[in-house]
């Protein structure tokens, strides 16, 4: 079977044999719901708070703070929403970078009544400080901006602008997800309301997220039911994969550091060379995650240059996966000021604690050639 060398980890992760062998069990014979009452349940239920646990020490949080979701995007949704509910319409603050799980239901709030107003980038993708000082001046009631760029893997100050909406009256709330596993982070910390994690990015299975939550904090819930998750989200727990994701959190953490050195050694050396290409290299000049290298050729499609990569045998992703369908330009490149040519062309390849040096060094060279004929095409169609 053909399987392409995968450099998409940004996108999902593959499953660590260690946290399917946890999983295993809640898939075959311990199979209660962990709301019942006899041993199949308290089996389940106990399973369910050592989860809790392992992911609320991944994230320097308490266990009654971690409210498990099906994803990243259901936990961004219930903060902003759930928040807003318990609220008289005000102002909403978003970053400018925000994944569309974020931009999207703040979006709608509009139509709630809403004011929705955009913290602006600066050219390196970070949030530019005069503009969110002056959008704290007009009292914002919810603010979101995301730790770590799903696609440049620019990383904001957080824990000041969390003091600064918080200055103003406001809560704040951070997308984590892509911060997880390839950096140090701490709820407490920061000192944000609210801060949303996933599972999958950090070699956890699909369908399990969580929102972490100041208990202080009012939210009203996306689906109402049976009362689980502090009556937050109802509905019977997905024990195996909230199961997974405690395990990955707690080998994220454990494996960190070592994972995170080599791979910021490897994105260095992969962007030396990407340089020596002619390549755009997105966010370069800011913070950002190690492993995550974003980047554009003059005059070359990014959807026609992940095909023949994938074909070559190379999987990489042309932006983030959650907007693949959507045929416009990056936004964050375009609020960055990318010209829309050059944003066009962009590719994102996300190291994971499985690349190999060596691939790397093959995806170059097949980068090389595979230009170098695209390149041909175009001057033989002029």
């Amino acid at each position: 079977m053909f399987a392409p060398t995968y450099l998409d980890h940004n996108a999902t992760t593959p499953l660590d044999p260690r946290v399917r062998e946890a999983m295993l069990p809640y898939l075959d014979a311990r199979f209660g719901n962990p709301s019942s009452r006899h041993e199949y349940g308290r089996q389940a239920r106990a399973a369910v708070d050592r989860a809790r646990e392992q992911v609320a020490a991944a994230v320097g949080a308490h266990p009654t703070e971690v409210v498990f979701t099906s994803g990243g995007s259901e936990a961004n949704n219930l903060f902003i929403k759930g928040a807003a509910a318990q609220m008289k319409p005000g102002l909403i603050v978003v970053g400018a970078s925000e994944h569309p799980c974020v931009r999207e239901p703040a979006r709608q709030l509009e139509r709630s009544g809403w004011r929705r107003e955009t913290a602006l980038i600066d050219g390196s993708g970070r949030i530019r400080a005069d503009v969110f000082a002056e959008l704290m001046k007009q009292s914002p009631r919810l603010v979101s901006v995301m730790a770590a760029n799903n696609e440049t893997g620019v990383l904001q100050e957080i824990d000041r602008l969390a003091a600064e909406a918080r200055a103003a009256g406001a809560l704040f709330h951070t997308d984590a997800v892509q911060a997880l596993g390839k950096m140090p982070i701490s709820f407490r910390a920061l000192a944000v309301s609210a801060m949303t994690i996933s599972s999958h990015k950090i070699h956890g299975p699909l369908g399990a997220g969580a929102l972490v939550l100041d208990k202080r904090v009012e939210l009203a819930p996306l689906v109402a039911g049976g009362g689980q998750e502090r009556g937050l989200r109802s509905g019977t727990e997905n024990v195996a994969a909230i199961v997974g994701f405690g395990a990955a959190a707690e080998l994220a953490v454990a494996e960190l550091n070592e994972w995170t050195s080599r791979a910021a050694r490897q994105r260095d050396a992969l962007e030396a060379s990407l340089l020596s290409l002619g390549a755009w290299v997105f966010g370069a000049g800011a913070a950002r995650l190690p492993n995550t290298a974003f980047f554009a050729f003059d005059h070359v499609d990014g959807e026609t240059l992940v095909a023949k990569l994938d074909r070559a045998g190379f999987a990489v992703a042309s932006g983030s996966a959650c907007s693949s369908a959507d045929p416009r330009p990056s936004a964050t490149l375009l609020a960055m000021g990318v010209e829309d040519e050059v944003a066009r062309g962009a590719i994102r390849v996300s190291l994971g604690r499985d690349t190999q040096d060596e691939a790397l060094a093959r995806f170059v060279k097949t980068l090389g050639e595979t230009l170098q004929g695209l390149r041909t095409l175009s001057a033989v169609a002029v």
